[in-house]
């Protein structure tokens, strides 16, 4: 894993983005000082370059792992992809009961599921909700999440993993209080992990949650329920996230 580099910096990692600069077409000294011309350089490259789904990178004279990526693999827009496979697994690891999670996620992508009727309405998220009337109408982005694990925990025949729930709070606060939680950065991201951020509040009482589908390049790729009408995928700048409430792991870490 390479380490952030900005202005200021020195040593041999420097001197490795220097390198990559140089034949990337820069005209820099290799000298492991991260000073005003190589800045200048990597601002350059980065008005130019792409990150791996073909957006282009911010251009703050900051190398993180999209800058690292870009530099290793300087391709044009023509030759990366913005959206991934959401129907197809192939990253590698995570926890068994997870991943089977995670294909029960991919399978509601392929079933069509999403609200139908109107907002937070509809048999799929009814079913999620295990057709509670309590729960008519209600925001269900845990409920599928809860809904998918238990499908995985009744195929594999183990129990369920935590309680069913509609509180996106709630499913991190499981894993937690079960030692499965951990903070980026403290883990790679993999396949059938849950993520939580907040909403409206840090410390309220909001949250939105979704199963991760895979982790590559400092992106972090996702299915969740909720946040459009729809199960779908999306993509995140990892490091960029700025409500984040957490990951989790069945498991552990």
């Amino acid at each position: 894993m390479n380490p952030i580099l900005q202005f200021g910096d020195e040593g041999v990692a420097v001197e490795t983005l220097q390198q990559l600069l140089v034949a990337a077409g820069y005209s820099l000294t290799i000298d492991g000082d991260f000073g005003s011309k190589t800045q200048a350089a990597v601002m350059a490259f980065q008005q130019n370059h792409f990150d791996p789904r073909g957006r282009r990178l911010s251009a703050d004279g900051v190398v993180g792992a999209l800058t690292w990526w870009a530099l290793r693999n300087p391709a044009r827009p023509d030759s990366v992809h913005e959206f991934f496979d959401t129907h197809s697994m192939s990253a590698p690891g995570g926890s068994p009961l997870g991943r089977k999670a995670l294909e029960f996620a991919i399978a509601e992508i392929m079933a069509g599921a999403s609200e139908i009727g109107g907002n937070n309405k509809g048999p799929f998220v009814e079913k999620y909700h295990r057709n509670n009337p309590a729960l008519l109408g209600a925001e269900w982005c845990a409920s599928f999440v809860s809904f998918c694990f238990e499908q995985a925990a009744d195929t594999l025949g183990e129990p369920m993993p935590f309680n069913y729930t509609a509180g996106a709070r709630d499913v991190r606060a499981q894993f937690r209080a079960k030692g499965w939680g951990y903070r980026a950065g403290e883990a790679l991201p993999m396949p059938g992990d849950v993520v939580v951020w907040w909403r409206g509040e840090r410390n309220g009482f909001q949250g939105h949650v979704g199963i991760v589908h895979h982790y590559a390049h400092g992106i972090l790729y996702t299915i969740e329920g909720n946040k459009t009408k729809r199960v779908q995928g999306f993509d995140y700048v990892l490091s960029r996230e700025t409500k984040l409430l957490g990951l989790g792991r069945v498991g552990g870490i």
